[in-house]
């Protein structure tokens, strides 16, 4: 008794700390993002798969570093049986799922989405203290901030306007991941201007009357998918002025990981490039 109560006086005064929990040594991911986030973070052999999209060049900025790894498709079977002690998700992941992993006991983490910078920052900081690499999250967020810091050389006044423009029509606006990297890059949004700060679908006659200075287009892919046809519209080529328009590499435009900065350098490049002419 008189044991129990000296160690509970000394834990009140600080004197005897708690052990601290260990990292996690078999760490999955289901979730395009959290895959990337973690293995910019991780330890050495911590991560023991990544989804299937990770290993997908067209999407993911890390394919050929997650080739080196198993992949899994997000199902709670395969997940129980690689046993992890801790699996990362993502908002859209699905939630049968991760309530059905957390019946089985196996802890899940669950990322939100990244729509800015403060959000890109906090979650790097948050896989960094779920993976217990800390040191590595503090690390990778100075590097990234100093590289921010370095494309953000947008002069004073009247900025040049830029339109994303994707599949159906769709563009982002300044609430959403793409509108930011517009914005860093030194443009003001069209899509803002249509009333359209999450984003939207963007009819082609109000696309072409907006008159952007620079058109982003959305990537094309292979096959006949009727929702690509509107990036093949002449009106779209004519609203270029015979420039060719950006075309958004989506493994740099889909997460909120620092990959994003090489978004803004193209983005950036093309306004130098705007400015520069007479």
């Amino acid at each position: 008794m008189v044991g129990r109560l000296c160690l509970a006086a000394c834990l009140l005064a600080g004197l005897i700390l708690p052990a601290a929990a260990e990292p996690p040594r078999r760490v999955l991911s289901v979730n395009l993002c959290t895959d990337q986030l973690a293995m910019l973070l991780a330890a050495p052999g911590q991560i023991v798969s990544v989804s299937y999209l990770a290993q997908d060049p067209t999407a993911s900025a890390m394919a050929d570093q997650a080739a080196r790894l198993p992949a899994n498709r997000g199902r709670a079977e395969e997940i129980f049986l690689m046993r992890p002690d801790l699996v990362l998700a993502g908002a859209w992941s699905s939630p049968e799922t991760i309530r059905l992993l957390q019946r089985l006991d196996i802890p899940v983490e669950v990322f939100p989405v990244e729509t800015d910078i403060a959000g890109i920052r906090a979650n790097i900081r948050r896989m960094g203290d779920v993976l217990g690499r800390q040191a590595r999250a503090k690390a990778l967020l100075a590097r990234f901030d100093a590289d921010l810091a370095r494309l953000a050389d947008a002069p004073p006044g009247p900025r040049p306007r830029a339109a994303l423009y994707m599949v159906n029509g769709y563009s982002s606006g300044r609430d959403s991941l793409a509108g930011q990297i517009v914005a860093l890059a030194g443009f003001d949004n069209v899509a803002d201007d249509l009333g359209l700060p999450a984003g939207g679908v963007v009819p082609l006659e109000a696309l072409l009357l907006s008159g952007p200075d620079l058109l982003v287009e959305g990537r094309r892919y292979p096959g006949s998918s009727r929702a690509q046809e509107v990036l093949d519209h002449p009106a779209l080529k004519a609203l270029s002025r015979g420039r060719p328009a950006e075309v958004m590499s989506d493994p740099d435009w889909v997460c909120g990981t620092p990959h994003i900065l090489r978004a803004i350098a193209q983005l950036r490049d093309a306004r130098l490039a705007l400015q520069a002419r007479p």
